[in-house]
């Protein structure tokens, strides 16, 4: 036996050995607290600033889809969580009382393990002689403690294996790690707290809005099933609504076109023209300024368009075959932005009804806003203003006139989106709303002389066109003669009568019989040019 001296040595050792372990643990837990207090005072306003943005978000496109703020869901629900996530209320809920559940058993299961395997220890002991013997073929179980093991392998290499513990020479609490554990508890607080001030926000909102409307609602009631439709439209993902709108062919590529390739000349006269108090018609050379201007300087840049005027539809308006399609592409090309394509033809019979035109443009927006810069073009945009019911067998485009002033008011000063429409008859459309809803409008006329021509300039569209399309100028060949027989004609009826006319048989034949200037006044002889008449409606 160890001297007296010895045995009080070494229970004062263990004493203070349990004094340490106990201090150890204070400090700890005090530690903890000490960063999740840190934690809170620093993110606690960020937290709640940023589930408020959400909360309020989404009771704003549940108002905006189905004309009326959702319901709270109670705390047993979830509360907001339920409205985050993509999951109804009753699954939120069940998932929380599965978690609770679990936790439950898994400390059930700690506190049962040490005497499962003591009792099972003294079982075994008695029959161990002999056994192996008698029992052929006998596999061993599989273990207990493998499954343990697994779990511990998996976090060490999750958290461990990758942490650099080389500053921590005492081996003490990571910061880092508490943090993360401590967030989703902090965030659980303050959303308990979030829930309380945004239900009774939400109250104060109906009591506000719709109880203006009451009368109006108990009319308009929608049906059960739109209603679920909407809800389940603003809980689905971006790309799960990027693929539908694909999958419509709503959401499009856009043609490769430099706005350089819109080619076209100053108009030289306007300044005489003005002195005779004549108002000339825009050059292209002007159009061009203006697309960028407008449409591709703000799209492009965020910070052009935070500081230049704020315009979130523009038309352009010109006879067919002037540019106006080719005009959309080049904006999408030169910012980068998607061309979501909601022309009356191209959405026929994909979304017939009002609720399902609201369904088809909510998803429109929230894609465009999340994957800007966006462009939404509307062609024969005049058809969706006009006074003129279509026939049975079309789509009614007129549901739009409605839902287009919403459409635009839901795009805020930061969103770069733009909503561009070109028309060749916008004299058929009732002209105020459709004056309020394209407040930009842009007039593409005729191409004059001088860019037809223009001998001394460079943006000629006769040569260019000729040229692009594999053909080569020479003598023979009068360009002077075809801009002047040409007047009146748009780029597109020149762009066919040259196509037209060098097939590949002729541009094989071409070193030996150049071209010639009748060949391109026969084949443009027969479209209709765009008469001076047709031309002054558009002013």
């Amino acid at each position: 036996s160890l001297p007296p001296h010895s045995k009080a040595t070494s229970i004062s050792q263990m004493h203070a050995g349990q004094v340490n372990a106990l201090q150890g643990e204070l400090q700890g837990r005090h530690e903890e607290v000490f960063i999740k207090e840190k934690l809170r005072e620093m993110e606690e306003l960020d937290i709640k600033k940023t589930l408020q943005d959400q909360i309020g978000q989404c009771f704003i496109e549940c108002r905006h889809i189905i004309g009326k703020f959702p319901d709270y869901p109670t705390k047993e629900a979830g509360g907001s969580t339920a409205i985050l996530s993509q999951k109804t209320p009753e699954q939120v809920a069940a998932e929380l009382a599965a978690e609770k559940e679990m936790a439950l058993q898994k400390e059930a299961q700690k506190g049962n393990k040490g005497k499962e395997g003591k009792e099972k220890m003294k079982g075994k002991n008695p029959q161990k002689t002999g056994k192996n013997e008698e029992e052929e073929g006998w596999k061993m179980a599989p273990s207990n403690f493998l499954s343990i093991l697994e779990e511990g392998s998996n976090q060490y290499k999750a958290v461990w294996q990758n942490r650099d513990k080389g500053w921590d020479f005492l081996q003490d609490h990571d910061p880092e790690l508490i943090k993360e554990e401590k967030w989703e508890e902090i965030e659980e607080e303050i959303r308990v707290q979030v829930d309380e001030s945004m239900r009774q926000k939400l109250e104060n909102l109906k009591l506000a809005v719709d109880g203006e409307r009451s009368d109006k609602q108990k009319k308009e009631r929608k049906s059960e099933k739109v209603r679920a439709a909407m809800m389940s439209l603003v809980r689905r993902t971006i790309d799960s609504l990027y693929r539908e709108l694909v999958e419509e062919g709503l959401l499009v590529k856009a043609k490769t076109v430099n706005l350089s390739d819109y080619v076209g000349e100053y108009s030289y006269v306007g300044s005489t023209l003005r002195q005779l108090n004549i108002e000339p018609m825009p050059s292209l050379a002007h159009v061009r300024q203006l697309i960028a201007l407008y449409g591709i300087l703000p799209l492009g840049s965020q910070t052009v368009h935070e500081k230049a005027p704020l315009v979130k539809a523009l038309l352009l308006a010109g006879p067919a075959g002037v540019g106006k399609k080719m005009l959309v592409h080049a904006i999408c090309t030169e910012t980068g932005a998607n061309l979501f394509n909601l022309s009356p033809s191209n959405i026929a019979g994909k979304y017939p009804g009002k609720n399902d035109l609201q369904m088809m443009l909510h998803m429109v927006l929230k894609v465009a806003k999340q994957l800007q810069p966006s462009v939404v073009w509307i062609g024969e945009t005049e058809k969706i203003f006009s006074e003129v019911v279509p026939k049975a067998k079309e789509m009614n485009p007129k549901g739009l006139e409605k839902i287009l002033p919403k459409f635009l008011k839901a795009l805020k000063a930061q969103d770069r989106v733009l909503l561009v429409g070109t028309t060749s008859h916008p004299f058929d459309a009732n002209l105020k709303p459709f004056c309020e809803v394209y407040q930009k409008i842009i007039l593409i006329s005729r191409p004059d002389y001088t860019s037809r021509y223009g001998k001394y300039f460079n943006q000629v569209l006769w040569k260019h066109i000729i040229l692009q399309n594999g053909g080569a100028i020479t003598s023979s060949l009068n360009i002077s003669c075809l801009a002047k027989l040409s007047n009146g004609f748009t780029p597109g009826h020149i762009i066919q009568a040259v196509q037209a006319v060098l097939s590949e048989l002729r541009l094989l034949q071409m070193t030996r019989k150049p071209l010639r200037t009748n060949e391109f006044v026969t084949s443009l002889a027969r479209q209709d040019p765009v008469y001076q008449e047709e031309e002054e409606t558009f002013k």
